[in-house]
């Protein structure tokens, strides 16, 4: 006899994998940002000299995305998850970091 329940797919796994991307762009911006705005964080993500402090940024991002997919996998894997709510503050966060990277943005953000 089989187990109708082991057959029904669940949506947590979609859903941390859509929230742990929004998560890791945002991050991605706030990080671009925050090196742009101040030359001590600068000097903190400069991991690789010929690039600079973009070389940080973008390893710090990877670090918060890959960290959030895991854990938000990890919590929703076998569950189903309000994918209407999940989309919007993705969508929100994918577009904050769109805003915060756009040069006239980013400039007003560091009063310049």
């Amino acid at each position: 006899m089989s187990d109708r329940g082991a057959d029904r797919m669940t949506n947590g796994r979609g859903a941390a994998a859509v929230l742990a991307a929004a998560t890791g762009c945002f991050a991605l911006a706030v990080l671009a940002l925050a090196s742009d705005a101040s030359p001590s964080i600068a000097a903190v993500l400069n991991f690789w000299r010929p690039t600079g402090p973009l070389s940080g940024v973008t390893d710090v991002a990877i670090l918060v995305w890959l960290a959030a997919w895991f854990l938000l996998s990890r919590r929703w894997g076998a569950r189903d998850v309000d994918l209407v709510r999940i989309n919007l503050v993705s969508f929100a966060m994918f577009a904050g970091a769109l805003l915060i990277v756009f040069p006239p943005i980013m400039d007003f953000l560091q009063g310049k």
